[in-house]
């Protein structure tokens, strides 16, 4: 069944960094408000819309009360608690994507299991909360590898790689002794992206393929079309598609590949999914007429999706500390930049981004 919202109506955001900034900013193009929900008094998303709750996430009155004054909530990070995603339910406001999402995409075992029983391809793994799991884990795999906290890591936060035997010694400490995975280490030929959406009735749509680069263990470019062939590209929407559809999921949700090649061809492995709009996803505001924040609003507001449909190759670049500055004062003029609205500039913090189109002709 799908619940509808009309012009005027107001979507919930979880989250007050430059998702949910972008949303509320696709959200008002659109016509619908927006409420922001973030305990950081100082987030960039309540520049762009006068209805806020500061509040924390553990907060359940504030969080009820939040949930009232909505239509549907969504959220822009995936590591909200349970306790929140059930206050949000209990009132019986409808939270997309769904409870189960967030519990699948924020623990990376249980992830790593669902991707699992699709019956798509990962990265070989084991579950490690000691030592002694982890030496047997290493035994399991081999070397290398990589050691990952089960929750909250990004930008390569919460991970060590090992590579000898002199590294099982010392990695389950690195990672602060919190419940882990070890994954093998794949030995990939470059790493893609896959931007896909569904609405409330079923009905799904995927952007193009971006191929990422990344520095630092943070994304810094994003192109497309990416080096790969067009039926690779079908195969790698064809694995989103099943596991979006696998989830029951409504909203953005990125798919991140690594791809291999193998005597058989080309191998795609699933990295991680994220069930939210997607930093790789970027792109689609300069070369799609739909981008990857509309898309996501017009899924949650219960309303039909818009064309994936790219009319430029693009090249995404993410300005990083200090880079906004010069990012900001370019004259290119085949440039987009957006600016997060964040005061204070740190190095490592993702401050903006810049998209270059170029005609399909004229592909860098």
């Amino acid at each position: 069944m799908t619940n509808k919202l009309a012009v005027g109506a107001t979507i919930g955001i979880l989250g007050g960094g430059q998702l949910g900034r972008m949303m509320a900013l696709a959200a008002h193009r659109l016509g619908l408000k927006s409420h922001i929900y973030c305990p950081d008094a100082q987030s960039p998303a309540f520049d762009v819309t006068p209805l806020k709750t500061v509040a924390a996430y553990e907060d359940i009155a504030a969080l009820s009360d939040f949930a009232q004054q909505v239509d549907c909530v969504t959220y822009e990070f995936e590591n909200v608690p349970a306790a929140t995603a059930a206050a949000i339910t209990e009132v019986g406001t409808n939270l997309f994507p769904s409870a189960k999402a967030l519990e699948i995409s924020q623990d990376r075992l249980v992830e790593k299991r669902f991707i699992s029983t699709v019956g798509i391809e990962v990265a070989p793994f084991a579950k490690v909360d000691s030592q002694a799991e982890l030496v047997s884990a290493v035994q399991k795999i081999g070397l290398p590898a990589v050691l990952k906290t089960r929750r909250f890591g990004y930008d390569g936060k919460g991970q060590t790689m090992l590579k000898t035997e002199a590294d099982i010694q010392t990695a389950f400490a690195t990672i602060g002794e919190q419940p882990a995975i070890l994954e093998g280490f794949v030995p990939f030929e470059k790493e893609i992206s896959v931007i896909i959406a569904r609405d409330q009735a079923g009905h799904v749509a995927a952007y193009d393929p971006a191929e990422n680069v990344h520095k630092d263990h943070i994304l810094k470019t994003s192109t497309v079309p990416g080096n790969i062939t067009v039926a690779q590209g079908d195969t790698a929407k064809s694995i989103a598609e099943q596991l979006i559809i696998a989830l029951d999921y409504v909203g953005v949700l990125g798919v991140e590949f690594f791809v291999v090649k193998t005597e058989n061809g080309t191998q795609f492995v699933v990295n991680e999914i994220a069930p939210r709009v997607h930093n790789s996803g970027h792109w689609t505001e300069a070369a799609c007429l739909v981008d990857q924040f509309e898309q996501h609003i017009r899924a949650v507001a219960g309303w039909d999706l818009g064309s994936p449909e790219r009319h430029s190759n693009v090249v995404m670049e993410n300005l990083i500390g200090d880079e906004i500055t010069a990012g900001m004062n370019t004259t290119e003029s085949n440039a987009q930049v957006h600016h997060y609205g964040k005061s204070e500039i740190r190095a490592g913090r993702k401050m903006g981004h810049i998209n270059r189109i170029f005609a399909k002709k004229d592909a860098p």
